[in-house]
């Protein structure tokens, strides 16, 4: 949800950017098919103060009573911004081969061993031999084989 980044933004006094966030979270939300009634809603409240016709309407249409300027700011919860998992591109001699979804935070040498044990990365690899596994953590894994 936007409404983080709208607040700090808006508190910041850069309107542009906070307009900037709900923007790509259009976007995404429209990508991704749609949103529930209740982000639909906290949108609605982050939008109103830029857009307050607009803000209203859109509040009524959602069957909410009152008015969108009476109702109070969403709260966040900083834990959400935080993903369990991340996707590490797996490069072999400096270009793309694989992708592998891991648990974040784990360590150069865990990360190493669980994108070693990939089925594609060992189809890949097959009948070469791994000079040198340089992880960033998080980040990447580049593999030099010959």
């Amino acid at each position: 949800m936007p409404h983080f980044w709208v607040e700090r933004d808006t508190e910041k006094l850069g309107f542009n950017t906070a307009i900037a966030a709900m923007i790509g979270f259009v976007n995404a939300a429209t990508s991704a098919h749609g949103l529930t009634k209740s982000q639909a809603e906290r949108f609605v409240r982050v939008l109103a103060p830029f857009a307050p016709h607009l803000g209203e309407e859109l509040w009524h249409r959602l069957g909410m009573s009152g008015f969108v300027a009476h109702a109070r700011w969403p709260q966040f919860d900083p834990e959400q911004l935080e993903d369990s998992s991340v996707e590490i591109p797996v490069q072999i001699m400096g270009k793309l081969r694989h992708r592998v979804s891991v648990p974040t935070g784990l360590s150069s040498d865990e990360l190493e061993k669980r994108v070693l044990a990939e089925d594609k990365v060992k189809e890949l690899l097959a009948g070469k031999v791994v000079r040198k596994v340089i992880v960033v953590p998080g980040k990447l894994v580049n593999i030099v084989a010959n």
